[in-house]
């Protein structure tokens, strides 16, 4: 039997219906007896980020002038371990949603810009395509700094964007926002 690699870059954990529509996108070719494995990649959540615009909301105004708050590193390690460990469960649970819509599947959390990991990931295994699965981006896919323009860019394979919890036909139509469940 022929396999067919597929790398998922995905922003958050697919939902239950995520992964029963990219396990549609490839229907045909199971029924032509093709072997679909999915390889899956989730960005660890960048926990210096998530620090900086924390203290950023806290900053306003008045607090302006007042002294830095700083941080320990140790403070740093432990959200760099929360951040860590929220990705891990979103992997988890976007492997058990495609098993659920049987898909053979497998992953891993990737700490390397997610553009990098995705080039990496399909030269290593000879994906065939990659879909990309995000929240809406205006602004980045206005000016083509997204991920999947930058994939287009880079990769010598279909790319498919999707919104995360949108179906097909629901980003076919235009009429939504994007991510109808949020």
């Amino acid at each position: 039997m022929e396999t067919y690699p597929v790398v998922l870059l995905v922003e958050q954990a697919l939902s239950a219906a995520d992964a029963a529509q990219v396990r549609s996108l490839h229907e045909e070719l199971v029924e032509e007896g093709q072997q679909v494995s999915y390889h899956v990649l989730v960005p660890i959540h960048d926990a210096a980020a998530r620090i900086e615009a924390a203290m950023g909301s806290l900053a306003g105004g008045e607090l302006l002038t007042s002294p830095a708050v700083t941080m320990s590193e140790v403070d740093l390690d432990s959200v760099r371990e929360e951040c860590r460990h929220a990705s891990e469960e979103e992997l988890q649970r976007t492997l058990s949603h495609l098993a659920e819509v049987g898909a053979v599947a497998t992953g891993r959390v990737i700490t390397e810009p997610p553009i990098d990991a995705l080039i990496a990931e399909v030269a290593s295994i000879d994906g065939r395509e990659a879909i990309i699965l995000t929240r809406p981006h205006v602004v980045a896919e206005f000016f083509h700094l997204d991920w999947t323009s930058q994939a287009r860019r880079k990769l010598g394979v279909p790319v498919l964007h999707l919104l995360e919890h949108e179906s097909i036909e629901e980003q076919s139509a235009g009429g939504g926002e994007g991510a109808t469940g949020f």
